[in-house]
């Protein structure tokens, strides 16, 4: 239990950390007029569609970041930000229901910090995750319950993989 809890605060803390440096830009951002137009962009991007998968490679998006749609627990699809300092996979709330998580049946026993304040998140076990053709099984996973702009494909599947490896323009992922 102890191990689960540590697991699930390391991963937390990189969520926040991930969404804090987000945070900041987009408070510098703010105050300069001609970044604003960047991060209307910015948003625009994120809400396009994934980054396109191509024999078992992961394409590199156009805003630089590696963005993969994943099938998950068979079923529902989950556009991830790969994150290779994500100790975990995180959800998003939204991400989470889509899959069929009970939100309010969620233990949400970690207190994390995030670039939006104290937030609570929950461990949760994921059937399976396929990206690219790379399939995993019984992956460790926590629920965000807010301040998370996007799920992120951590290292409790990426660390699984036989392998992974980040070009200039793609993402292999071996199972």
């Amino acid at each position: 239990m102890a191990d689960k809890l540590r697991y699930a605060i390391v991963a937390l803390a990189a969520a926040a950390s991930a969404v804090g440096s987000a945070e900041a830009f987009v408070l510098l951002a703010g105050r300069q007029p001609a970044l604003r137009a960047a991060i209307a962009e910015s948003r625009e991007r994120t809400a396009a569609p994934a980054a396109s998968v191509q024999g078992g490679a992961v394409m590199k998006a156009s805003d630089g970041h590696f963005c993969a749609e994943g099938e998950v627990n068979d079923g529902p699809r989950v556009r991830f930000l790969v994150d290779t300092g994500a100790t975990a996979v995180a959800l998003t709330p939204a991400d989470a229901e889509r899959l069929g998580i009970d939100l309010k049946g969620l233990k949400y026993g970690y207190s994390v910090v995030t670039a939006g304040g104290r937030t609570r998140a929950a461990s949760v076990k994921l059937a399976s995750i396929t990206v690219g053709g790379a399939r995993l099984e019984n992956v460790d996973a926590v629920v965000i319950e807010k301040g998370l702009d996007a799920s992120l494909l951590g290292m409790s599947y990426l660390g699984r993989l036989s392998s992974f490896q980040a070009t200039r323009q793609a993402l292999f992922l071996r199972p």
